[in-house]
């Protein structure tokens, strides 16, 4: 990796004096060799689950927060990728802008796009390795892990019916709950689960037999039509809206578990609005969580959130989401990363003292790792005020990070925060430009004009 520094040589009379005595780096050299400490001098390695391990942090979560063009993306794109040297493997839970593309293109991997354009398709409601492993698996397991995974799918329905503006009740939870079970067909830990999706589960609310309304203690089918119908209309919305024939139908492809990085490429989706964004973050939040919670291959996994702050302002349900993420993370081996722009995105997802407001700024407390690069006086000050910074350290945030890209002040819990100055190989800044978008093109003339184009 080629230093951006020129090294200069001089004899001792020529300058006024060394301080030989420099403090050696407080972290280990485990993992991302991701550039250099600025007090030490020496290199600064960075490997979230070691910290742990090591008692020098409490959880392996991340959080980064910096102003756009200040380093967010190549930061994290230079970790997952010599995280990748220890075996470690990554899952992009939804790119937003496709920033992470090139990365995959130039490790020869294939992004799965969504969106305009494409026919990939992603069941919000699919078993995944569920259905893989049902009959190999204990009764008792096999009651654990449905359990899991019911109230992964109704914690994801009501988030989607919260999205629209309607705050479901323990009823319609107790419903949507009931629902599912009927659609899977379970009656016993030995039955075989069926497929299923949202389009079915509004089938079912919007034509319920007997058995489920009499099952739930309503009078009679009209009551339960009436008391659930608008969490049966919201989400119908997400089969005939912008997201239609994209969440709401069977998986159409597979994903490669032994790749050294998969991306849900979301960038065609930009045109559909934010909205319509935040609502597929939240499905592939859920999916990707049940898909990689059982894999059972035992090794660490690197989960990216990148633009979570769209999430977050879906409503309480998506907050709580992503707040049971990271809770888990030590149990289930995940390093979870949050990319963000500033600490008011996640304290203005509700109204002041509101219970989503207070659960996204524990999420800060849930990431032991807070990188933050450059920002404006204003937001730094947001940064001080939540996480209790010092004079220097904000002074930092505000001066010596806003010199030049790539440079972070690194909280690891209440140590004191350490200058670190990313460093990209010639070719990693090849790869990671995310100004190239900004560059003038060519326009492509249309195929009768080539055609017409004189040899």
């Amino acid at each position: 990796m080629a230093a951006p520094l020129q090294v200069y040589q001089a004899g001792t009379h020529e300058i006024g004096g060394l301080f030989p005595l420099l403090a050696a780096s407080p972290l280990p050299a485990v993992g991302a060799r991701m550039g250099y400490d600025v007090h030490s001098g020496g290199a600064f390695y960075l490997h979230p689950v070691e910290f742990v391990l090591r008692s020098i942090c409490t959880n392996p979560n991340m959080v980064l927060f910096g102003e756009p063009g200040r380093g967010k993306s190549s930061t994290v794109v230079a970790f997952l990728l010599r995280m990748m040297l220890t075996g470690v493997r990554t899952l992009i839970s939804g790119d937003v802008k496709g920033e992470y593309t090139p990365l995959l293109h130039a490790l020869g991997v294939t992004p799965i796009m969504l969106g305009r354009g494409s026919s990939a398709r992603l069941n919000a409601l699919d078993l995944g390795p569920l259905a893989a492993r049902w009959d190999v698996w204990s009764t008792e397991r096999q009651r654990d892990e449905l359990d899991g995974v019911l109230g992964r799918w109704v914690q994801l329905l009501v988030a989607l019916a919260e999205a629209q503006g309607y705050r479901p009740t323990v009823t319609d939870e107790a419903a949507l709950s009931a629902v599912l079970r009927q659609l899977l067909g379970v009656r016993d830990g030995y039955t075989q689960l069926t497929p299923i999706t949202i389009p079915d589960v509004h089938r079912m609310l919007s034509d319920p037999d007997e058995q489920l309304w009499q099952s739930l203690r309503f009078a009679g089918r009209r009551q339960f039509l009436d008391h659930l119908r608008s969490i049966t209309d919201a989400l119908a919305n997400l089969i005939s809206g912008p997201l239609a024939g994209l969440f709401d139908a069977p998986t159409n492809f597979t994903v490669d578990w032994n790749a050294p990085i998969q991306s849900l490429d979301l960038s065609r989706l930009r045109t559909r609005g934010d909205q319509a964004v935040a609502v597929a973050l939240t499905c592939l939040g859920s999916w990707s969580s049940l898909a990689t919670d059982l894999q059972e291959d035992g090794e660490l996994r690197i989960v990216v959130r990148d633009e979570i702050w769209r999430q977050l302002r879906l409503g309480l349900r998506a907050v709580q989401a992503v707040d049971s993420e990271l809770r888990l993370s030590r149990a289930e081996r995940k390093i979870q990363i949050l990319v963000s722009h500033k600490p008011g995105d996640f304290l203005s997802v509700g109204a002041t003292g509101s219970q989503e407001v207070a659960i996204a700024r524990d999420l800060l407390a849930l990431c032991s790792i807070r990188v933050l690069l450059g920002q404006s006086t204003r937001v730094a000050s947001e940064l001080a005020d939540v996480l209790a910074l010092s004079d220097k350290e904000h002074d930092a945030t505000t001066g010596w990070a806003n010199d030049r890209q790539g440079r972070a002040l690194w909280k690891i819990e209440n140590r004191t925060g350490l200058k670190v100055q990313t460093v990209l190989s010639r070719i990693e800044r090849e790869i990671f430009d995310t100004n190239s978008q900004l560059v003038s093109k060519p326009n492509r003339l249309p195929s009768n004009d080539v055609a017409a184009m004189p040899s």
